[in-house]
């Protein structure tokens, strides 16, 4: 089940805006502790694909929401479309901030798979501030944005950038960072909704306890992205996931079979793996290797937005 998105540039016309709401990955992700609150500080290089769900707004006395693609179905039935859903969540806390009523049409076409580890949900939500933050003539700030949309979850700030970032704390720390790199990536999902605090728990249970040391994010320019992150870091949350949910395990086995592949890892809670290349000619064949062995899975390729 290969499906490539060729969503285009971000486009504004006079009638509506669409926007790129675009896959995040976890290259590394740490545990490194746990606040008083209950939440777990993390640290994260998260990068984008350059593709992924969009967001269109056009005119409406209302707010509503119609959702199509190829994972609309997965997400309708899981009450997707009722007043809890991210991006009405978001449209609404946008309007309360401007002040004003919140009128629009919009259209998710939903062509990432859902409770996948890459960020769906919180991308839909960043899309739709950056959309109508536009649509709407308010002109706030990244900064202004960035706190409603932490509102929003603890991944939300990060997708309005769509760029590559050390991000620590719950999600809130957000860093900038260079990765000269161009590289590829394939992406595969097994199928599995995993519930992220599921997983955590999953994670006490097997670490009793024991966090990674904070490192900050301490890759040079010149070092080839890929081996680093391999001797350097890791996914905290890989083994519990696969307690849970043993088709990762068969998943980042196939990927490591890959020609080329540089990196091979899940990205943040699962379940969905990937793994990197340099050559396209190596992504492209270890795609259409994983669409033949299990073409019940989702199976994507894509490139990695990089600073230039």
């Amino acid at each position: 089940m290969s499906r490539e998105n060729h969503c285009g540039e971000n486009r504004y016309t006079g009638s509506s805006v669409t926007v790129r709401a675009l896959a995040k990955i976890n290259l590394y992700l740490h545990v490194v502790g746990r606040r008083a609150d209950g939440y777990h500080e993390l640290e994260s290089l998260f990068v984008f694909t350059r593709n992924g769900d969009e967001i269109t707004v056009r005119p409406s006395e209302k707010l509503t929401l119609q959702i199509s693609g190829p994972f609309s179905t997965d997400l309708l039935s899981e009450g997707g479309a009722d007043e809890n859903n991210l991006v009405l969540r978001a449209a609404r806390a946008l309007a309360l901030a401007g002040d004003i009523k919140p009128g629009a049409s919009l259209e998710l076409v939903k062509n990432l798979p859902i409770a996948s580890g890459i960020g769906g949900g919180s991308a839909d939500a960043a899309a739709t501030l950056l959309a109508l933050n536009s649509f709407w003539g308010l002109n706030l700030s990244l900064v202004a944005l960035s706190k409603i949309a932490l509102t929003l979850g603890a991944d939300v700030p990060a997708c309005l950038h769509q760029t590559p970032l050390f991000v620590s704390g719950i999600g809130e720390i957000i860093e900038p960072v260079s990765l000269f790199d161009a590289f590829n990536i394939v992406l595969v999902n097994p199928g599995a909704k995993l519930s992220t605090p599921v997983v955590f728990d999953a994670f006490h249970i097997e670490t009793d306890g024991h966090f990674l040391p904070k490192m900050g994010f301490q890759y040079q320019s010149g070092q080839k992205l890929g081996p680093w992150l391999k001797d350097h870091t890791s996914n905290s949350l890989q083994a519990p996931a696969v307690s849970l949910c043993p088709d990762i395990a068969d998943a980042l086995n196939l990927l490591e079979t890959c020609d080329g592949a540089q990196l091979v890892r899940m990205s943040g809670s699962g379940a969905t793996c990937f793994a990197l290349f340099d050559d396209p000619a190596d992504a492209e064949k270890a795609r259409q290797s994983l669409e033949s062995a299990r073409p019940d899975w989702w199976v994507f390729k894509d490139s990695i937005q990089v600073v230039r």
